[in-house]
């Protein structure tokens, strides 16, 4: 408990201070003050459902009842509550909330119609989103927030936690800044996860550099939920070249720097051999000539001990492999992948295995 309330409090304090441009940037869209929005409590949140209900000319209590006789979050009590009064909304939670169902491409149109009353429209995109959330479908879920206000919805926490972790998943540093920001400072009474997982996400962000091995695994998991969900066009293809140009670029780097230490000036040539310390082992024993003998053939690396080769690929290659990225075909991708990333440290090996991994996973589907 010590250290949660530690971490909250340094949270706090940190985004004070670097989230402040980002808060002023947003002042003039969304004017927000200190401790302003409070979820309704679990009496007035089945008084405004019992309402809503009602002016939709539902009949059925005892399954109204039912919903609201559970111990579940309010705000999965009020999605139910707008499937059962509304046939279209019944489908959009469906579909969201299937996760053996084709991921959407965009979100329905009733959740962006303003003449929709707004306690229907805003309170099932945000059950919509934290379905969608769930499932990884991070893009669409970001879309359905942003078409709605937190001050509209039931559970104001559940709305800038959805969204910072849609955010964060998405590498929009700045956006989820600002809703970690407002969960913490303008939330009255968040749920202590929410609050504990958002600081955590912030202190993550603090670390996060450009073009590293950090940007390249973040890139790559982006990558990998988007085949996880069948969404392998023209912006994967794109996010792949990127990661594929910034490899390049660090083999490049790193090769630049071996030819430098290997340039390096040695020891003077009329001193003593290794500072005048012994050679390892020792004297070879009588009658036992040293060990000359040479290996039959060099060692070969390997990727995760698999891979054969010396680790190496043409630098024509590499510049027409990038050219063409997005027309290569996946396995030939996978392949140049894996020539490409065969020198890098190998923290990067788990995000460039999974990536892998997902290419196969794809074409075994197919």
């Amino acid at each position: 408990m010590r250290l949660s309330r530690w971490l909250l409090a340094s949270a706090f304090a940190v985004l004070l201070t670097s989230a402040g441009a980002a808060r002023a940037a947003d002042s003039a869209k969304e004017i927000a003050s200190f401790g302003s929005l409070q979820a309704p409590t679990a009496e007035a949140a089945k008084a405004q459902a019992a309402a809503w209900y009602a002016r939709t000319g539902g009949k059925d209590q005892a399954k109204f009842d039912g919903i609201w006789g559970t111990d579940r979050p309010t705000l999965d009590k009020v999605a139910d509550t707008l499937a059962l009064g509304n046939a279209e909304a019944a489908k959009i939670l469906k579909q969201a909330r299937d996760v053996n169902g084709t991921p959407p491409e965009g979100i329905p149109a009733m959740l962006k119609d303003k003449k929709v009353e707004t306690y229907l429209r805003a309170n099932l995109a945000l059950a919509y989103a934290k379905a969608l959330s769930n499932r990884r479908i991070f893009e669409e879920a970001q879309l359905a927030l942003a078409a709605i206000k937190p001050e509209d919805v039931v559970d104001p926490a559940a709305y800038f936690f959805t969204r910072a972790v849609a955010e964060f998943s998405l590498m929009s540093r700045s956006e989820a800044t600002s809703a970690i920001l407002r969960l913490l400072e303008d939330v009255i009474e968040a749920p202590e996860r929410y609050r504990m997982v958002a600081a955590l996400m912030h202190f993550d962000m603090l670390t996060w550099q450009d073009n590293d091995l950090g940007w390249i695994s973040r890139k790559m998991n982006i990558i990998a939920d988007r085949l996880d969900i069948q969404r392998g066009g023209e912006k994967t293809r794109r996010m792949q070249k990127e990661v594929l140009v910034r490899l390049e670029e660090m083999i490049k780097e790193k090769e630049n720097q071996q030819k430098q230490q290997q340039q390096q000036p040695g020891p003077p040539k009329d001193g003593p051999p290794n500072d005048g310390a012994c050679p390892p082992g020792g004297p070879p024993k009588d009658g036992q000539p040293g060990n000359t003998a040479q290996p039959s053939s060099p060692q070969q690396d390997s990727y995760g001990g698999n891979a054969p080769g010396e680790g190496k690929i043409d630098p024509k290659e590499k510049s027409k492999a990038t050219e063409k990225w997005g027309n290569l075909p996946e396995k030939e991708r996978a392949r140049v992948m894996l020539e490409l990333t065969r020198e890098l440290p190998r923290e990067m090996r788990e995000s460039l295995e999974i990536y892998l991994n997902k290419l196969q996973e794809k074409k075994a589907d197919k």
